[in-house]
């Protein structure tokens, strides 16, 4: 195994690069999958812009809709920024369904 930051020959059971000090990923915990910021289906009420800023902030979808609801009232720029969230932010990715059994449909 090499140092992919300089090139030195590593043990296998090297944490570090005795080097460059490179952390190698051995042993390293695993890093926790960040959100992605995209538009929840799921839980939408009119496009789901709302409800995935919710999830990418981890807090309450009411509270973000409340706030989302004041800036477009108040101000006007909250329903100019909704609609260029609908536009920019992609769809969620819907998990696979299960493909139907036409054997079990046709017995």
């Amino acid at each position: 195994m090499f140092c992919t930051q300089c090139g030195t020959e590593l043990a296998e059971k090297d944490r570090y690069c005795s080097q460059c000090a490179k952390p190698t990923g051995l042993g390293a915990p695993p890093q926790p999958e960040r959100p992605r910021l995209v538009r929840d289906v799921r839980n939408k009420k009119i496009a789901g812009v709302c409800a995935g800023f919710a999830r990418y902030l981890d807090v309450d979808v009411v509270l973000v809709r409340i706030i989302w609801l004041a800036l477009a009232l108040g101000a006007g720029v909250g329903f100019i920024a909704y609609l260029v969230a609908w536009i920019i932010m992609p769809k969620e990715r819907a998990a696979a369904a299960p493909a139907p059994d036409y054997a079990r449909d046709a017995a």
